[in-house]
Formats: structure tokens, C-alpha cells, sequence
């Protein structure tokens, strides 16, 4: 606990030397001890790991087992084409985790930290990565910290701990020791590595490198945190589970059933294995693969970075959003918003650093000399500047944040920093410290010498004189309304002065000049975000650094909460027990002064009761939360890199908005894939039991093992994957989120799939017969009885383009890739019948007419039958 110590202490623990640093052999031999100044970065899993695990899946685990007997039992072109599918899928589901990788890199900025210390008594610059402990540090405006230092001597000194702590405001240091209780957030004698520093200097010790650091330790936090599967693969394990067991469970009947009938153990074998290859959705793992990235390119387009394949679907189930305030719901720009002068009350527009906005009293554009005098005192008693970033061409603040505001709201009056310090040049500086709470600046202007000081209210307004008491009272009811408003105060005064240096002159019987109150907005575009989240049935909270005053002002601007709703600070969970912690997160939607490992238990809780929740945020401390989240989201610009590390998906424009388009996206792709599930899943279901009824009653396999294969692999691609272009349902985004315990089928949906399954049977077996018994040989019946198969496929396609209404209620050609794709398997339906070489591959002959007109009816028919059950089971399908 450095912050308890005193600098002495801490010198004397560490032997360390304020004035002349460490020797040389000193830092040799710390570099021995304690290593280099870097957090310990998560083992890089290998290309060829990468690629192993995407085999790592039940289904393609049957699938492989499938190849493995058929080529065992000389089957080649079937053990050819299972491989074929299997590997098709992982190099897919690889190149798609690859290129996320490096999209995720090209956003990285490779920089090399520096800083100044002091060793053998002299000054020097060196990487962040060679300090070690007990170094001597220099800081000044602009740096960032490069570890933990326990600071000794302090000259005016703030830092932005935003990334650490979720505070909108730098902190403001000083050296005196704190008590040994002191949170983090508020221990203002410590600098924090990764932290940046807005203003003044200070000369730290360092206390603690790499992993060590606090940085370091929520790293290690990382570590520690266990990723979860997502829902989708949670619900695929299990089926696929159900699935396997079925499958074996059926062809071990069928083989009792076929020696019991008399025929061999090898015949039955085969036949064993011909119904499981008919009854394994060889298509799903690719399909659903390519459905994934599918879905991964749109996300990119709308500005989200998915890393892994099954995350694209996670946010569309995604139940609650926890989201950190500062920078990822707010502007992280401050802004001035309301100004108080000679008992006037101006409202401010624009958000951040524009300064498009305007100025206003009474809804008409402000002027006048008292305005002017307010907001020329926010430009001289002032140390920062803007200027222009160079790549984005955007206004940035060179210095303190606040004092960026106030020069941005000067603006906004058509005050220029550059022509009113020309003709009111500085004489002199009071800089501000944190044990009088002001700053003051002496200038020469046309009208003589002038004093403005700025400071806070309760230090600034017992300085001033007024000549009634009650101009006082209004004054300081107005900055409590103001602070009330969660907005952060400034008083400015001033005064004549005849003297050249401040020192010389007391600051009693000051002229106040009014009070600009500001806060880090909110994000237009979040606002709207939230409301769609609602809408959507999906709740946001917000979890934050910052105090709970202005948490609740942000989060009732933004809609997350409303005048009477909770907010819970850090100090009450952590006296809270597990059970207390559960029935706070059903009812508090705002958390303020919350440390990383309270947000880790947030998400834990919530998750504890049955949520899916997804953790945005841009921060060191955000990282574990990401990463223990069902999806994390990181910022990609603002974020850290170890956020981005721990984060399921990076959103490349730091835009809330795009956590909505995710959401979108995440339940259309969900969506489609659970239609293309439920359009697949009957034609195994009909190969299976075409199979298994044949070995039942004795008569010759309607379908031949390579045609089912036939039937199962075009189909997928060409009909079902045609699934993945399906547009948004209109509601959609109405639905509430799908219940996360809810099996991927069941209810009204298994009848669906029981009924076109045994819509398949019936028919291919009926024609198959009608064939025979017009004498037609049995490979003239088995290609009829195929093409059945592909007929009532084709035109169930069009039943699943949406589960609950019917098809000629939606926009018919809303999907033109229906189309291609119908046309594409009927061609090769054709030369699947018509082809010489492909009558020698899989034992087919020629169809006439009639048998057509035959197929066509039996497609229509089961058309038919389903728009029928829509109507029956209206609403019942809706996902």
C-alpha cells in the first residue's frame, strides 16, 4: 500500500534516490530481479492449433467417423466427398479467424513508449520498457506513465486515469500520504502506468513493473477469467449430442433387425452405415460455417470487427448490455453546456470539441458584454489549447480537457483564444493546486491590468464580494441546481489590478463574473441505440468509474434509467454478499465507482441468472469483464490492447450505434440459420427412415448411399445456404431476445420437421413402388424417388423463407439468391439424371414425362400441406 507511505518511506523501502536515480549496476541488477517493464502477454496459439480446432465439433466428429467406415468398406467417392466437406469447413471457418486477426492488428499503433528518469545524476530518456523499481521518473504534460509510481514531489500535476478507473475528469495529484483504505480511483499521490498525464509535472519513484502493476494485475485477472462457449454452440453441442445418439440408436436397430431378418452381418452393416450417412447432416457444419462468415463480412461493413465465427450470432441473443460510461456511451469530450452571468441562465448547444454550436438566452443567440466577460475569463485563465488532428481533421484538446471546453464554448461566441490573448497578453501565473481549488492569471489589457481567476465554487465565492447577500445566495442555489444536474461547476471572477506580479496582490474582494457548468455528453447516437435495445426487449446497464451523480444524469439523458431509479456505487457491492449482489442486478440498471473485479461480478450475477450478456467497453479496466461476457465488445479506436485482446468483437468506429447493428445482424444471421436447420433437417429425417422402413419390411433400398450423399451435399449448398441472404423480418427487432435455455427445435417446430419428413417418405416411397410396378427397373425408381427428394427440398425452400407467415404475404423476390440457387440444383438435377457419366457415377437413368408430372405433383402437394400448418400454427414458429 505505497499510497499510505510517505515519499521518505517509500525512498528508504525501495533505496531509491529522488535527486540522483539508480546507478547503473543498481538498474542491472533490478533487471535481474524484476524483469522488463511489460505485462505478460497470453501464449499466441499457433496457425497449425488453429486449424485443428476447427474440427473441434460433435458433428464434424460424426462426419469423420462416417469417411473413416465408408472407406473402410471401399465406398471411395463417399469417403472422398465427407472428407472433402469437413476440410472445406475448417479452412473456412480458419481463414475467417485469420483475417479478423489481422484486421484486429492494423488497427494496433505500433509505438515505442518513452519517458525521462534520472540515473548516475543526470537526466535521460529511455524505452518504458527498461524502467525497473525504484526509478526516478520525470513527468510533464503529455506523457504517458510508464508504471506504477508512487509520486514525491508534485507541481500542479493532473492525469487522465480514464482508461483505469472510468473517470471523465483528469485526477488532480499531490504527494501526502492517504489512508491505507483509500480506493484506487481516489489515491491522488499515485501515478498508474498506461495512464496519461493533461498537466503540469512531477517526479514519481516507481513502485511497481509489468505484471505487477495495477495494469499488469487486471491482465493477470484476464488470465484467470474463463471464456464462455456461445449460445449457439452450447445449443449445437447438445443437439448434435441428441442427434448422434438417435442416429447410432437407429442404425443399431436397423442391424438387429436385418440379421434377425435372416439377411448377413455385412449386408446389415452397410445398410447400418447407409442410414447414418442418410440421417447425418453432412451440409450443416459447412453451411453453418459459411453462414457465419457470412454474416462476419456484413458485420464488417457496418463497422464491427468479429474474432472468432460463432461470436456473429451471440449479440442477437444477447439478453442484457452492460456498458462502461466514459467514452463508449458519452463523447469523452468535455463540454460546456449552461453559463450563469448577471443572474442569466444561457443554454449551450453542440456536443464535444464541435463548435458548431450556439449560444442562447431565451431560445435567441446570446450576446452581450457580461457573456463576453465570462467567456474571455475562460480563455486567459486557461493553459490548453486546440488544434486539428491530423488524420481525422477533428478539433483535439492539447492540455486539460475542462479548459478545452471552456475554449470551445468561447468559440461558439466567435471568441478566438489567438486574437483575445494578442490584446490581453500574460504577465503572470497562479497555477492551480489542489490545496486552494484555483488558478489565476494577470494580464495586460487595453483597459489596464486585469486578475481573472477561475476555481471551484465553494473556494472561489467566499473571495468575492457582492452587494446585497442575497446576489450570493442566488449565485450558489444556481451552482447547486447546476451540480444537481450532474454537470461539473466553474466560478470565474475578477478584478483591476495595478500591481505586475499575482504574488504581490491578495485575492480578497473579487468581482464575480459567472459560472460555466459542463459535462462529458452523451452520444446522440447512443441515445437512440438504447431505445432500439428496449424496443428490441434487451436491457442496458450502465457500469462505471465516475461518481453517481453524474452517472444518473447520463443515464437518465440516455433513457437507461429513470428520477427514481437506483444507483449503485462500488463501496455498497463490495459490502454486499452474493445473494444481495443477484437481487441488485434484477432491479439497478446504473453502477457508479465500480472497481474491475466488481464489474466481473456484475456480469457473473447476471449471468448466474440465465442471462446472455454482452460487456462493452474501451478500458484497461474493462478487460476481464470482456472477456468473462458471453460476448465482449471492445472500442476499436479509444481501446486499449488488452481489451481489444480480451474482446469477441472489436467495433472499428467506437460507435454505439453498432452495437445495434450487430444485434441486428447477430439475429438475422441467427434467424436464417435456424431456418436452414429446420429446412435440412426433414430430408435426413426422410433418408433415415426411407432406409430404415426398407430393412423393416425387406424390400431394396429406395436410395443408394451415394445418392443420398448426392441429395445432402447440392442441396445444402445450393438450395439451404441460399438461406443466409434472407432480409430482416419487420419484426424482428420487436421480438424480445430468444430465451437462451430454449432448445434450438422443438414444439410446433419438430411437427414442422416431423411432417415434411414423412411428406418426403411417403411420396419417394409411393413413386418408387409406382415405378416398379410399371415395370421400371430399380435404378429408374431410385432416380425418381431421388429427385423427389430434390423436388420437395426446392420447393420447401421457399415454405422456410419465413416459419410463420406465408409466402405469398412477403416480398416474393426480397431474396433473388433463392432464385439463382433453384435454378443452379434443378441444372444439376438435370445432369444428375440425363448424363452418361453421371448415370456410370451414381446409378441413375433417365426420366420420362410422366414420371416429371409425377415429382412435380408431389412437390406442390407437400407445398401445400406446410402453408396450411403456417396457418394452423400461426405465430408458434416465430423466432
Amino acid at each position: 500500500m505505497w499510497h499510505a507511505k510517505t515519499g521518505e518511506a517509500t525512498l528508504l523501502e525501495l533505496g531509491a534516490d529522488e535527486r540522483r536515480g539508480l546507478t547503473n549496476a543498481a538498474v542491472s541488477e533490478r533487471h535481474e530481479t524484476y524483469g522488463p517493464n511489460a505485462v505478460s502477454k497470453a501464449r499466441a496459439v499457433s496457425g497449425w492449433v488453429r486449424f485443428i480446432q476447427q474440427f473441434h465439433n460433435p458433428l464434424i466428429y460424426m462426419l469423420l467417423a462416417a469417411a473413416a467406415v465408408t472407406l473402410v468398406l471401399g465406398e471411395y467417392v463417399d469417403s472422398a466427398v465427407i472428407f472433402a466437406v469437413t476440410l472445406v469447413n475448417a479452412v473456412v471457418g480458419f481463414i475467417q479467424e485469420h483475417r479478423a486477426e489481422e484486421a484486429l492488428a492494423a488497427l494496433d499503433r505500433m509505438i515505442v513508449a518513452e519517458c525521462t528518469v534520472i540515473r548516475e545524476g543526470k537526466k535521460i530518456r529511455i524505452e518504458a520498457r527498461n524502467v525497473t523499481v525504484g526509478d526516478t521518473v520525470l513527468l510533464a504534460s503529455g506523457d504517458k506513465v510508464p508504471a506504477d509510481l508512487r509520486l514525491v514531489q508534485v507541481k500542479d500535476l493532473q492525469v487522465d486515469e480514464s482508461i483505469l478507473t472510468g473517470e471523465s475528469v483528469p485526477s488532480q495529484k499531490e504527494a501526502d500520504a492517504l489512508a491505507e483504505n483509500t480506493v484506487l480511483a481516489d489515491r491522488t499521490n499515485m501515478a498508474y502506468g498506461g495512464t496519461l498525464v493533461t498537466y503540469g509535472t512531477a517526479t514519481g519513484i516507481v513502485t511497481a513493473i509489468g505484471d505487477a502493476t495495477e495494469t499488469g494485475k487486471i491482465a493477470a485477472l484476464l488470465k484467470q477469467t474463463v471464456s464462455l462457449k456461445t449460445p449457439l454452440m452450447k445449443k449445437i453441442e447438445v443437439f448434435s449430442r441428441w442427434l448422434l445418439l438417435v442416429i447410432l440408436a437407429f442404425s443399431a436397430l436397423t442391424f438387429f433387425i436385418g440379421v434377425v431378418r435372416g439377411y448377413s452381418a455385412t449386408e446389415m452393416f452397410m445398410a447400418s452405415v447407409a442410414l447414418a450417412v442418410g440421417a447425418i447432416p453432412e451440409g450443416l457444419p459447412a453451411a453453418m460455417t459459411i453462414m457465419l462468415a457470412i454474416g462476419v463480412t456484413v458485420m464488417a461493413r457496418r463497422n464491427a470487427i468479429i474474432r472468432t465465427l460463432p461470436s456473429v450470432e451471440t449479440l442477437g441473443s444477447t439478453t442484457v448490455i452492460c456498458s462502461d460510461k466514459t467514452g463508449t456511451l458519452t463523447e469523452n469530450q468535455m463540454t460546456v453546456q449552461r453559463l450563469y452571468t448577471h443572474g442569466a441562465i444561457y443554454e449551450v448547444s453542440g456536443l464535444g470539441y464541435d463548435e458548431g454550436g450556439v449560444i442562447t438566452l431565451h431560445g435567441e443567440k446570446a450576446h452581450g458584454a457580461a457573456l463576453q466577460e465570462l467567456l474571455t475569463a475562460g480563455i486567459l485563465c486557461n493553459d490548453s489549447n486546440l488544434a486539428t488532428d491530423g488524420e481525422t481533421g477533428k478539433s483535439v484538446v492539447r492540455g486539460d480537457p475542462t479548459e478545452g471546453a471552456l475554449l470551445v464554448a468561447a468559440h461558439k461566441l466567435g471568441l478566438e483564444e489567438s486574437a483575445v490573448e494578442g490584446v490581453n497578453p500574460r504577465l503572470d501565473t497562479l497555477p492551480f493546486e489542489s490545496d486552494r481549488q484555483y488558478m489565476a492569471t494577470l494580464h495586460e489589457s487595453p483597459s489596464g491590468r486585469v486578475l481573472y481567476v477561475k476555481g471551484s465554487i465553494e473556494r472561489l465565492l467566499p473571495l468575492c464580494r457582492f452587494h446585497r447577500e442575497e446576489e450570493r445566495r442566488a449565485v450558489m442555489d444556481q451552482a447547486a441546481d447546476f451540480s444537481a444536474a450532474g454537470l461539473r461547476v466553474l466560478a470565474f471572477a475578477m478584478r483591476p489590478e495595478q500591481d505586475d506580479r499575482i504574488g504581490a496582490i491578495g485575492l480578497e474582494s473579487l468581482e464575480f463574473v459567472g459560472l460555466q457548468a459542463m459535462i462529458d455528453p452523451p452520444r446522440e447516437s447512443a441515445k437512440k441505440a438504447v431505445a432500439v435495445c428496449k424496443e428490441a426487449g434487451i436491457r442496458v446497464k450502465m457500469i462505471t468509474g465516475d461518481h453517481a451523480l453524474t452517472a444518473k444524469t447520463i443515464a437518465m439523458r440516455l433513457g437507461i434509467t429513470d428520477e427514481g431509479g437506483a444507483v449503485i456505487t462500488g463501496e455498497q457491492l463490495g459490502r454486499m454478499d452474493e445473494g444481495e449482489v443477484a437481487a441488485a442486478v434484477r432491479y439497478c440498471d446504473v453502477y457508479a465507482r465500480v472497481a474491475p473485479e466488481q464489474k466481473l461480478r456484475l456480469v457473473e450475477a447476471l449471468q448466474a441468472q440465465g442471462e446472455v450478456v454482452s460487456m462493452t467497453g474501451d478500458g484497461v479496466n474493462d478487460a476481464p469483464a470482456l472477456k468473462r461476457a458471453d460476448i465482449g465488445v471492445a472500442m476499436g479506436i479509444t481501446g486499449t490492447d488488452v481489451s481489444k485482446e480480451a474482446a469477441n468483437m472489436v467495433l472499428a468506429d467506437d460507435n454505439f450505434t453498432s452495437i445495434v447493428a450487430a444485434v441486428e445482424e447477430g439475429r438475422i444471421m441467427f434467424a436464417n440459420l435456424i431456418k436452414f436447420i429446420i429446412w435440412t433437417l426433414p430430408t435426413n429425417l426422410g433418408e433415415g427412415l426411407i432406409i430404415f422402413t426398407a430393412i423393416l419390411f425387406g424390400f431394396s433400398l429406395p436410395m443408394l448411399p451415394v445418392q443420398v450423399l448426392w441429395v445432402n451435399m447440392t442441396t445444402a449448398v445450393l438450395l439451404g445456404l441460399m438461406l443466409a441472404f434472407e432480409p430482416k423480418e419487420s419484426q424482428l427487432m420487436r421480438q424480445k431476445p430468444r430465451n437462451p435455455k430454449r432448445p434450438i427445435v422443438s414444439g410446433p417446430i419438430l411437427v414442422r420437421m416431423g411432417l415434411v419428413g414423412t411428406l418426403m417418405l411417403g411420396f419417394a416411397l409411393g413413386l418408387f413402388f409406382l415405378e416398379l410396378a410399371r415395370g421400371q427397373s430399380e435404378a429408374y425408381a431410385r432416380t425418381v424417388a431421388v429427385t423427389v427428394f430434390v423436388m420437395i427440398e426446392t420447393a420447401y425452400l421457399f415454405n422456410c423463407r419465413s416459419l410463420s407467415r406465408p409466402i405469398f404475404g412477403m416480398a416474393l423476390f426480397s431474396n433473388p439468391y433463392v432464385f439463382y440457387g433453384v435454378v443452379g440444383m434443378i441444372g444439376l438435377q438435370l445432369l444428375f439424371i440425363y448424363a452418361p457419366f453421371m448415370q456410370y457415377l451414381f446409378q441413375t437413368e433417365s426420366l420420362s414425362l410422366l414420371s416429371w408430372v409425377n415429382i412435380l405433383i408431389a412437390a406442390l402437394l407437400s407445398f401445400a400441406v406446410v402453408e396450411f400448418e403456417k396457418k394452423v400454427y400461426s405465430g408458434k414458429h416465430a423466432l
